[in-house]
């Protein structure tokens, strides 16, 4: 099974702090010939904590699905305002000779996510939809999915994704907060792929 664990890594975010006094930064990625603007307030998660949540995230597929999880994305950032905020991207490799048609794996991808947070998250009340969308002139798959905890937090989750060749490009948006999400989305909607 091809791994996204940043959703599952947001299942069990809930114990980590934040900060949230870092100012607007903006990131070129040369692979990708990406230009972003990160929001003032987010701050760079470091890859120890990260590689600890996607571990805890990858042993949660594994208890849903009964099966071994291979991570082969590597992050190209990660950024948190708050407790329950997060911006991330990262990259893997895609082969279609072993994935399969790419639409049809991140449709598959999408079910395990759901179905992951439906087991772990027993009480919470799901809700998820997939579409296309157009950023900087490129078409991008995109799942999102609403979360709402028995204690009335509601956690939009969003991730949009798309082939670049042989890898596959991946943008993740989690957000509690409303004006967090609007910001982010600014963000990730008006950056430039050249």
């Amino acid at each position: 099974m091809r791994n996204y664990l940043f959703l599952i890594v947001l299942i069990l975010v809930f114990s980590c702090k934040g900060q949230t006094k870092a100012k607007q930064k903006t990131i070129y990625n040369r692979d990708f010939k990406w230009t972003i603007s990160i929001p003032a307030g987010f701050d760079t998660v470091s890859s120890e904590k990260w590689t600890k949540m996607q571990k805890r995230g990858a042993d949660a597929i594994e208890k849903t699905y009964d099966a071994q999880i291979e991570n082969r994305a590597k992050t190209l950032f990660v950024f948190q305002n708050d407790q329950f905020n997060y911006f991330e991207s990262n990259v893997q490799p895609f082969d279609s000779t072993i994935d399969g048609n790419y639409v049809e794996s991140f449709k598959e991808v999408n079910k395990y996510l759901y179905g992951t947070f439906e087991a772990q998250m027993k009480d919470a009340k799901l809700d998820s939809s997939s579409s296309t969308q157009v950023i900087s002139g490129l078409l991008f798959q995109t799942f999102k999915m609403v979360v709402i905890m028995p204690n009335k937090m509601v956690m939009n989750w969003q991730m949009y994704s798309r082939l670049f060749g042989n890898e596959e490009f991946t943008v993740n948006i989690m957000t509690v907060d409303k004006q967090k999400e609007k910001e982010l989305l600014n963000s990730w909607l008006n950056s430039k792929f050249d």
